[in-house]
């Protein structure tokens, strides 16, 4: 099910309630932290949002709530999972005694990227130097690639964070050429904060008068930049370009996508996701 409404009063939320009812559409209202949000599911998203319109129109004193229409998805947990997948993975690294042959091998190589490795700008994200750089990913994984699949759906969510990361580490192999190496998920962290910064814009651009206080999100996404990216050994470049990938495809997003992607259109993101992941190991492989 999908969110239409939230942090409704009482009152707006017994009345769409009823407006809904006599429609014949089925719902799911509950109570959140901040009022009351009404939910349906995701084939009767376009019904219940034309009916709603529709009662808005013949009822124009009714003023439910201040922002338009929107849909977020139930909160999701993946960020944790992909987090506890990227420990695993340093685990086995850190075990196998083969941590520098691994940067060597599969690390985002400018210089190996621009004559044909491609993969490496795929498989680089995985790889970390050491527990304080994991622990840093694993947190903004946990906490921004959450956010951004509450938006999008766990699916199309996490094949857009890792699209921001796959193209920022090719914008940052053709800015240096060769010489540089990076490794690490910071490049896709920085991504989902680019996505979740220009969803904010345009959910607040959308707004009457509040066209000036939509670029505070951007400012903002770009204030965690350069503090959370420009760190001691921190490849502030490739985090940028990881940032302009998100803001890029989120506001691809956020003008194409009009209506909450079904659960297969999130299966089949998610196993393009695993599918590039999985492939692009087994081209390191090879090379290696």
């Amino acid at each position: 099910m999908v969110i239409i409404f939230e942090n409704l009063s009482a009152d707006q939320a017994d009345t769409y309630r009823l407006v809904l009812s006599s429609s014949g559409i089925s719902y799911h209202s509950r109570k959140g932290k901040h009022g009351w949000d009404i939910l349906v599911n995701d084939t009767d998203y376009k019904k219940a949002i034309n009916t709603i319109e529709q009662y808005l129109k013949e009822n124009q004193d009714f003023h439910p709530t201040d922002e338009p229409l929107h849909h977020e998805y139930h909160k999701t947990f993946t960020g944790l999972w992909v987090s506890a997948i990227l420990l695993a993975f340093h685990v086995a690294i850190t075990i196998s005694n083969d941590s520098e042959v691994f940067v060597r091998t599969y690390g985002s190589s400018a210089f190996h990227i621009l004559r044909g490795e491609l993969y490496r700008s795929v498989t680089s994200l995985m790889i970390h130097a050491s527990a304080v750089h994991l622990a840093g990913n694993m947190l903004g994984i946990a906490i921004f690639g959450t956010a951004v699949c509450t938006i999008t759906g766990w699916g199309v969510g996490w094949f857009m964070i890792l699209a921001t990361g796959v193209l920022g580490n090719l914008m940052n192999a053709v800015l240096y050429k060769t010489g540089h190496i990076s490794i690490g998920a910071s490049t896709a962290v920085f991504g989902a904060i680019g996505i979740l910064a220009v969803h904010q814009f345009f959910k607040k651009f959308r707004l009457p008068g509040q066209r000036m206080r939509a670029w505070l999100p951007l400012g903002a996404g770009l204030a965690l930049l350069s503090i959370l990216g420009s760190g001691e050994h921190a490849d502030l470049t490739a985090h940028l370009f990881g940032f302009m990938a998100g803001l890029i495809l989120g506001a691809f997003y956020g003008v194409v996508v009009k209506q909450p992607a079904a659960r297969t259109y999130q299966i089949c993101f998610l196993l393009i996701a695993i599918s590039v992941l999985v492939i692009s190991w087994m081209r390191g492989f090879g090379h290696g």
